[in-house]
């Protein structure tokens, strides 16, 4: 039985084997971590010194985003045109639609750029997962939404200890409320793991189970399409091929919602933490 491998080529991102069809005695080569995995385009994986295809991703994925909002606002007219249009209504949809609803315009309009920048980064991270040649959502790697998210953490807890102090800080995050009399202990124990533990965690973790759970399925059908394509397996490679169709559609969704869900929680975050009272 052929097993799947990791081409040889460092770019490559569907690992497995194009020869290996229904019928011709080999086994469905399913996708797994080694979907994921990709070997240096220079550098020693060793020495954990290298440079990989979603560390290229992720770098043309901010360019691209500075380049947008560069080329759209670097001349910017009081009768906009087509680029600068699309900037403005997607830099005002997420101040109006996220900052103003969850922080307030007047606490909320400093962290306008910081959103937007998320916003427009995460988003494009996800994009990759559908553009050929690139075809690999960057925030399916942990690391990517954990940096992103430990971001968000340190802004939250240093905003909170700058706008209450350190007793006004601790008591935002373990939920004091002398109310709950001899269930405080407890309750204060579970608000404090949850706040500073759990919250940063689920931040990032969605983000990723997301776009990664997501990856898995299109390539499962991508794969499936190929392996089906011989004899009479050709039927079932075409319903295959049009869940691929389906998949990519829905994944452009996803897309763009992970990217609104991680900073209307980021801003929730830092809501929580200007609030006067908790």
């Amino acid at each position: 039985m052929k097993e799947p491998a990791v081409s040889a080529d460092p770019t490559h991102t569907l690992a497995f084997d194009t020869s290996c069809h229904l019928f011709n005695g080999c086994g469905f080569p399913a996708p797994g971590l080694h979907s994921f995995l990709f070997k240096p385009l220079f550098g020693d994986a060793d020495s954990n010194l290298y440079f990989n295809k979603t560390m290229l991703l992720a770098l043309l994925g901010s360019i691209i985003v500075v380049a947008f909002f560069w080329a759209a606002f670097a001349r910017p007219k009081v009768v906009p045109g087509k680029l600068q249009m699309v900037a403005e209504a997607g830099y005002d949809f997420v101040r109006r639609g996220v900052v103003y609803e969850t922080i307030g315009k007047r606490e909320g309009e400093k962290y306008v750029p910081l959103v937007v920048s998320l916003f427009f980064f995460v988003w494009m991270m996800n994009l990759w997962s559908i553009i050929p040649v690139a075809q690999f959502p960057v925030t399916a790697i942990i690391s990517y939404p954990a940096v992103l998210a430990g971001i968000v953490y340190i802004l939250w807890v240093s905003l909170t200890f700058k706008r209450h102090g350190f007793v006004g800080a601790f008591k935002n995050f373990t939920g004091y409320d002398k109310s709950l009399g001899a269930v405080l202990p407890l309750s204060m124990t579970i608000e404090l793991f949850s706040n500073l533990l759990v919250r940063p965690f689920t931040h990032a973790v969605r983000l990723f189970a997301n776009m990664f759970a997501g990856h898995t399925l299109l390539l499962l059908f991508t794969i499936a399409s190929w392996y089906m394509l011989n004899g009479i397996g050709i039927a079932y490679s075409a319903v295959s091929f049009v869940m691929v169709l389906v998949m990519t559609a829905f994944e452009l969704f996803i897309q763009a919602v992970q990217a609104y869900v991680f900073v209307l929680l980021t801003c929730s975050f830092i809501q929580g933490a200007l609030a006067e009272s908790h």
